[in-house]
């Protein structure tokens, strides 16, 4: 149920928030709990802030108000708390051999005013919005994460994803062919630790041009298209299992189903899109079982 998943929240913001005096009447705990209230529910932050929409144990509780609540949401110390939220459930908790990457769209209307957006590729054809880039290891655990227009290319993202990974972050990081780049290799062998598996953008056998390649590019094609390559065709063929993990971050009741029409600009989509990487972690950690599944 929906409350039992928000009480998942509210004991992990308790866990995390450190009481500090504030000057304010509502602590940063309180805007984040009344946020996330809003988030399960699928509904705007003006909806959270009215009192017959809570439970009937709350509704004793002084709320923020609309203002309160969209001048705090924006302050450094509740974005901090939101994200010390969002690493004390879904960074990952043990060392792992076998990572995944690949991005998902987030589609809004193409008459959508909002300028942040971008008009870009999506799944098989062109649109409007944003993209989520991420990095999943094998056991579900969410490496990192980043949000950009739709436009904005996957490589340039998936540099910075590797760039800032943890340190559990080794071994095998297996990718499409659009993962396929010189700069996105040297990432990887900057770690040391860490090779990137893709096949070849244009497709094997056709060589490799006249500029200097990376030596973790020349042992991913040594990799894939040696005479005995079973063992990187199965990183690869494993590495679709990444679009079951963003399946299961939509198909649920509360999930990140589509980006609703109070979620616009860069700012409001990052926020929306951690809560619901938060509310899965914690429904997969809880056992969770919303309404709609």
């Amino acid at each position: 149920m929906e409350y039992r998943l928000w009480k998942a929240v509210v004991e992990v913001i308790d866990s995390v928030y450190s009481r500090t005096p504030v000057r304010f009447e509502f602590s940063h705990a309180d805007i984040v709990k009344c946020y996330y209230w809003a988030v399960i529910s699928d509904r705007p932050v003006r909806w959270c802030c009215q009192k017959e929409n809570w439970p009937l144990a709350f509704r004793k509780r002084q709320l923020p108000s609309e203002s309160t609540m969209s001048r705090r949401l924006r302050s450094p110390a509740v974005i901090a708390l939101l994200n010390a939220v969002e690493q004390r459930v879904v960074a990952p908790k043990q060392t792992e051999l076998y990572w995944r990457i690949d991005g998902k769209p987030l589609v809004i209307g193409g008459c959508s005013k909002d300028r942040q957006a971008g008009y870009g590729r999506a799944a098989g054809c062109m649109a409007k919005g944003y993209k989520i880039h991420a990095i999943y290891g094998r056991s579900g655990s969410l490496a990192g994460w980043r949000l950009a227009p739709m436009n904005v290319d996957e490589r340039k993202m998936a540099v910075r994803l590797v760039k800032n990974a943890p340190d559990e972050v080794m071994g095998y990081l297996a990718g499409d062919g659009n993962y396929d780049s010189n700069k996105l290799h040297t990432a990887c062998d900057d770690r040391g630790n860490l090779q990137l598996v893709t096949p070849r953008r244009y497709g094997p056998g056709k060589g490799t041009g006249h500029r200097k390649q990376t030596s973790g590019r020349r042992r991913a094609i040594a990799l894939l298209e040696n005479p005995f390559p079973k063992f990187g065709d199965q990183l690869l063929k494993d590495r679709s299992a990444i679009e079951r993990e963003f399946g299961n971050l939509t198909n649920w009741g509360g999930g990140l189903t589509c980006l609703p029409a109070w979620v616009r600009t860069y700012r409001r989509v990052r926020r929306w899109v951690q809560a619901k990487l938060v509310l899965r972690g914690l429904k997969t950690m809880t056992e969770t079982t919303t309404c709609a599944a």
